[in-house]
């Protein structure tokens, strides 16, 4: 018996890459970075998800302060997710630096306490690049208690221009592209939309 001959319009078959076998992994750390939007949105997104599992999960932002009212917040606390907003806003317009980088570190110490824990299945470190890359936190103690979390404790982190050891820490990265942004056009940030 012969094989069933393609249609001439088909495209040809290609081979897949071999595959490495699967496995189940206990935790797993994702990082969503690039200067395209929907990073955190990304990793609110999983929150959903994790708390229809029924995981504790644990929300540290790094920027947004307790000024801002977004409105993944309200509908996450009300399911049960531990929010924390540590920062003093867009940080890159402070008035005060040093205020803004203690607070960074206040928010450091938050996140290594939750990741060594345990009592989180997920713990997102929302815009943690920021302090990072301003030298507010020092990545060595980042990835280390990342590395040395409970193994039952996954981690998403989110921010623009990850650096090189968190790309390294990370099972799964995703880089955002910024093809195109209303902002860039002079329209402002919409609510419902980008917060």
């Amino acid at each position: 018996m012969s094989a069933p001959e393609q249609p001439r319009h088909a495209a040809p078959r290609r081979s897949r890459p071999p595959r490495p076998p699967y496995a189940r992994a206990r935790s797993l750390v994702l990082l969503n970075t690039g200067a395209g939007k929907g990073k955190s949105t990304a990793a609110f997104g999983v929150v959903m998800r994790a708390v229809a599992r029924g995981w504790q999960v644990s929300v540290i932002q790094f920027i947004k302060s307790g000024k801002w009212k977004v409105g993944e917040e309200q509908v996450a606390r009300r399911l049960g997710v531990d929010w924390a907003r540590t920062g003093d806003g867009f940080s890159w317009c402070s008035d005060d630096l040093q205020r803004s980088r203690e607070r960074a570190r206040a928010a450091w110490e938050l996140a290594a306490a939750t990741l060594a824990a345990g009592r989180h299945q997920l713990v997102v470190l929302d815009e943690i690049t920021y302090p990072l890359n301003w030298g507010w936190v020092e990545i060595g103690p980042v990835l280390e208690a990342i590395r040395s979390r409970p193994e039952h404790v996954n981690v998403i982190l989110t921010g623009r221009e990850a650096p090189a050891g968190l790309i390294d820490v990370a099972e799964t990265v995703t880089e955002m592209v910024k093809v195109r942004h209303a902002y860039d056009r002079g329209v402002r940030a919409k609510r419902g939309l980008d917060f």
